[in-house]
């Protein structure tokens, strides 16, 4: 499976970003994807999760501000990112894996699964 990042950039906070995903290599439908991200100095966070039957999960700093969704005929996974604020500052990764929901979200293991090799947002 291979991943790739793009859209990261950038912004003031109180603006939108809208990352993407493109995924490849394995019928991904089967698998969950998530977006993680990791701050400089941090370890890797879990952002967002959507299974392979569509079930979407949010880590708390993010809920209601971010929306994570999929196309499965363009195999491009997206997070859409409204309010953004100083602390969302990171490298964002998205990842496929077997393991889904709040685990996967709370234990992102990245030496496991597959992962994209990230991209940059900053907010200033």
């Amino acid at each position: 499976v291979q991943l790739v990042e793009s859209g990261g950039e950038s912004v003031q906070a109180g603006e939108s970003l809208r990352l993407s995903c493109k995924v490849s290599g394995y019928t991904y439908r089967r698998l969950s994807v998530a977006w993680f991200r990791q701050g400089a100095g941090k370890e890797h966070e879990g952002v967002a999760t959507i299974g392979s039957d569509g079930t979407t999960n949010y880590a708390d700093p993010v809920k209601g501000r971010f929306t994570i969704s999929k196309d499965n005929a363009k195999n491009t996974l997206y997070l859409h990112m409204n309010t953004l604020k100083p602390e969302d500052s990171a490298i964002y990764y998205c990842a496929a894996s077997f393991r889904y929901g709040y685990k996967w979200l709370a234990d992102p293991r990245p030496n496991t699964g597959w992962w994209g090799q990230g991209t940059q947002v900053t907010v200033s």
